[in-house]
């Protein structure tokens, strides 16, 4: 990305936001938690992979995690709007961690199955889509309103340095304890970010929630707003066909390149290496630039690399291709949650954060299942490069439609919630 004018000084000023001590805190405990999770998702495919030689079942893993999102995203948004987040956090959080402490249990005595991974990965789907509107929607609750874009920007720094650590971390437990070892780190790591969500996260109820039948009217303020619809667009595209570039990737590994774990391990950090380099450049650019457009064109380029690593021909490229993966995925999904967050008040936060978790993980799993379906029975190249090939022409179509209408006099937007802002 292109350096501009004060962009330094833009830097400083956003990383200063980490020395606050409870959003620093929470930026801690959150790495933390992250690494745990990228650890158990590098060696869960891999697992599956090893337990039954199927695509298809790892296509269907992926999906049995994200699919909840569909029917129960929505209902998250409104309990983090209406309910006491602390208690909504704690009590999924805790059921969540009991699912890698059972498969450690599962893989200590032998007895882990194929079917008993997918129905975990189906628990923590339900918990994810019922509280990840309530994560989501404590960076805005620390931070001032002019600082929301700061914020989820540096968020996402922690999230993607989690995605080269976390693999790093599970390339070295895979290579001497094994699975076990991951799914271990993973139970363990949920513990700092229960304990500082609690301390940071206000008690009770939020403030101004209206009558229940008015628990989904938020919704309609977002979906009535075609800048806000054009954001949930681009991350269900981007989701559904090019995040399953990253679920196949020991598909892509293993059959294609016959490689090792080292190697799917490395590919995935480098996968977080371009998100990090992604989140960074943007807390140098925050504010400067449309960020529809760069939402918008950073999905299409994400699309050229799947469409690349469906085509590469030798191992190496993988990584290298990745990074750029990341960098693409990091600016498009850190813009559209922009332009989301900051147009949402403080009492529609959630249902905002449940529209881009649905997108995002009910695009993901739809993406997983076709393409495990389509990976069976054509080969996993060809089903990322037809991906990539269709996400390129959606980008193209949603950003050039963005264009029009703003060559109309339609103009970006920012709807405010109906109970105000920050």
């Amino acid at each position: 990305m292109v350096a501009v004018p004060g962009t330094a000084e833009t830097f400083r000023a956003s990383m200063a936001l980490l020395r606050t001590r409870r959003f620093g805190t929470f930026w801690v405990a959150s790495l933390l938690s992250n690494i745990g999770t990228w650890a158990q998702q590098v060696a869960q495919p891999w697992l599956m992979l090893s337990l039954s030689g199927s695509s298809f079942l790892v296509g269907l893993d992926a999906f049995a995690m994200d699919a909840p999102a569909w029917g129960l995203t929505l209902v998250g948004g409104v309990l983090a709007d209406r309910g006491d987040r602390r208690k909504i956090i704690f009590g999924f959080q805790a059921l969540q961690m009991l699912c890698p402490t059972l498969l450690v249990v599962l893989l200590l005595t032998g007895a882990v199955q194929p079917w008993m991974i997918i129905v975990l990965s189906l628990v923590v789907g339900v918990t994810d889509a019922l509280s990840m509107p309530s994560f989501a929607s404590i960076v805005p609750s620390l931070v001032e309103r002019g600082q929301i874009g700061t914020g989820i920007a540096l968020n996402s720094t922690q999230f993607n340095l989690s995605r080269i650590l976390g693999p790093a971390v599970a390339g070295v437990l895979l290579a001497g304890a094994g699975a076990v070892g991951c799914f271990a780190v993973s139970a363990a790591s949920y513990l700092p970010f229960i304990l500082v969500a609690l301390w940071v996260l206000p008690h009770g109820r939020p403030q101004n929630v209206g009558p229940r039948k008015q628990a989904f009217s938020g919704l309609g303020v977002i979906l009535k707003d075609p800048v806000l619809r054009g954001a949930l667009l681009t991350v269900f595209i981007t989701a559904s066909l090019c995040s399953p570039l990253i679920t196949f990737c020991p598909v892509l590994v293993t059959e294609v390149f016959k490689a090792g774990a080292a190697s799917f391990s490395g590919s995935i950090a480098a996968f977080g290496l371009g998100g990090l380099l992604g989140a960074l450049a943007l807390l140098g650019i925050e504010g400067r630039f449309d960020r529809r457009k760069l939402s918008t064109r950073a999905g299409a380029f994400y699309g050229v690399v799947v469409i690349a690593c469906a085509l590469a021909p030798w191992l190496w490229m993988v990584p290298v291709l990745l990074v750029l993966a990341g960098i693409s995925m990091s600016v498009s999904n850190t813009q559209a949650n922009s332009i989301l967050q900051t147009a949402a008040g403080p009492s529609l936060r959630g249902q905002t954060a449940s529209m881009m978790m649905l997108a995002m993980r009910g695009g993901m799993s739809t993406g997983s299942l076709v393409t495990g379906i389509s990976s069976h029975y054509l080969g996993v190249q060809w089903a990322l490069l037809i991906n990539g090939i269709l996400a390129v022409a959606l980008h193209l179509v949603l950003h050039s439609l963005a264009l029009r209408k703003r060559g109309e006099g339609q103009g970006p937007s920012t709807p405010t919630s109906p109970a105000g802002t920050r």
